[in-house]
């Protein structure tokens, strides 16, 4: 007698762990705490028990700070945040404007801060987007993955089982850095729609004043606002201390690191072939510019999208925005050329088991009111842990959470059912590890663009509708906004800290 595999239910995604240093509170809240107790400390010694009365706006300052949250940060952090985005207001360092007149320095891209400093390269074909701050190299590979709602479940759960087979392995193999899925949905033109129509009609001489030829004309207008596409990327990013052997194998230098990244990606595309997932082309460096540029400046898209295959893609000096600002007083958002961008972290995944393609309302998202396709990058930042490291951490937060169960023990208080969750999460992940599957700390990030104020905020209104369907849930990375859109607007595979 065989069992018959459980198709509705196949997704399991790890807890991520709320027992923070010590009862739930991160480093931030700790230090606030020591800074409320000391403060205590020394206004008893001072002046006895007055000094419970004179140095209460001060201990309780630091301890009511330390014990409360803003939009699902704690206080303490969400201060630092905010005073350290006031101190870049106050160095012009929240705007960006690129001005093309203005001498660069050869090797510069027009990006702000430290990303200025990368540099396309190509390999054959493929770009090599090489890192020189954490010595890394990412090749960026697009999926052919249509209709993949579409198939049955037995068909779906294959497909994701064989993806699994292919992201399972770089948790074993030295060099991998990261590895980033991520999906991109913005409005397109049905220009091949019209253009196929124009070749037909002028074939079969079709008469272009009939009603036939004008009630088509009509759809292809009303249907033109509701065209979207949408792209699906694997973004691999290399270790190149960590392959410094290989490279001087290759010869050491640039063409080292080009050689390399065109051998890795001839072995992804091998394990996504083995996998059945087609690889519809590897970017080459125009195309990993006009992928930062649409991001910046969608309304542009519909020029880059409508090229042809001779000069697709965009110039490597356009890959930036002309022009970047954090508002003052808003710090939920970022401003760019034609775009208003807000991006949030993905804190809460879905807990309960989820089927395939669960992120699906996510993917096709769509704004309340008008019903148009909400414009967006989804990121999943997957970094491998080498087994030792995993089962470090997992012994790590089982003596935290042992040590929160005294503390509470002590105060009479009892432990909660997200506690009990918590372990045996645990217990679950050091089972899997040691049946021999690999581990990923992983981060999810979404930016949610659009015209305007107004319409982004229909749009993430939108978008939490959708993420609320898919059992995620997302909170906007204040103060952090320019830092985020960089994450996710150019695809070098970089999480934040």
């Amino acid at each position: 007698m065989t069992s018959t595999p459980e198709y509705s239910r196949p997704v399991r995604l790890p807890r991520r762990s709320r027992q923070g240093v010590v009862m739930g509170m991160d480093p931030w809240q700790l230090t606030f705490l020591t800074a409320a107790a000391l403060a205590l400390l020394i206004f008893v010694n001072r002046f006895g028990p007055l000094g419970l009365l004179y140095g209460a706006p001060i201990y309780l300052g630091f301890g009511v700070t330390a014990l409360t949250n803003i939009h699902g940060v704690s206080t303490p952090r969400m201060a630092g945040l905010w005073l350290v985005k006031q101190v870049r207001h106050t160095a012009g360092a929240t705007t960006h404007t690129y001005r093309p007149e203005r001498p660069q320095l050869v090797g510069t891209l027009n990006l702000p801060g430290t990303r200025a400093s990368l540099q396309l390269w190509d390999a054959t074909g493929t770009a090599a987007i090489y890192n020189p701050h954490d010595r890394s190299v990412s090749v960026v590979a697009e999926l052919e993955v249509q209709g993949f709602l579409m198939h049955d479940l037995p068909e779906r759960y294959d497909l994701a089982e064989q993806f699994d087979r292919v992201l399972g392995p770089f948790t074993q193999r030295p060099g991998v850095k990261r590895v980033t899925l991520q999906e991109r949905t913005l409005p397109t033109t049905i220009r091949a729609a019209r253009d196929h129509y124009d070749t037909v009609r002028r074939i079969r001489d079709l008469n272009p004043d009939s009603p036939v030829a004008h009630n088509y004309q009509d759809v292809m207008d009303r249907s033109e606002r509701f065209e979207v596409a949408h792209r699906n990327y694997l973004i691999l990013t290399l270790d190149l201390v960590t392959l410094g052997a290989q490279l001087k194998a290759l010869g050491g230098g640039k063409d080292a690191i080009v050689a390399l990244a065109h051998i890795e990606a001839g072995n992804l595309a091998d394990a996504l072939g083995a996998a059945k997932i087609k690889v519809r082309r590897w970017l080459a460096p125009r195309d990993v510019a006009a992928l930062g540029r649409l991001a910046f400046d969608p309304e542009f898209a519909a020029i880059v999208q409508n090229r042809p295959d001779v000069v697709a893609g965009v110039d490597p000096v356009a890959i930036g925005p002309m022009f970047l600002d954090e508002p003052k007083g808003r710090n939920g958002i970022v401003v760019t050329d034609s775009g208003v961008h807000t991006t949030m972290w993905v804190h809460e995944w879905p807990r309960s088991d989820s089927p395939v393609g669960f992120l699906a309302p996510v993917v096709f998202a769509r704004h309340p009111h008008t019903g148009e396709a909400i414009t967006h990058i989804f990121s999943i930042v997957l970094t491998p842990v080498p087994v030792s490291k995993a089962l470090k951490r997992i012994r790590d937060e089982k003596k935290v959470w042992r040590g929160n169960e005294k503390l509470r023990a002590k105060r009479g208080a009892d432990g909660s059912a997200a506690d009990a969750a918590d372990w045996k999460a645990l217990e679950q992940q050091e089972q899997e590890i040691a049946n021999g599957h690999g581990e990923f700390q992983y981060g999810a990030y979404l930016t949610v663009t659009a015209p305007d104020e107004e319409r982004l905020d229909q749009a993430i209104a939108g978008m939490r509708n959708a993420l609320s369907r898919a059992g995620m849930e997302a909170q906007i990375l204040y103060c952090q906004q320019a830092e985020a859109l960089m994450v996710n607007a150019i695809p070098v595979g970089l999480g934040m800290k």
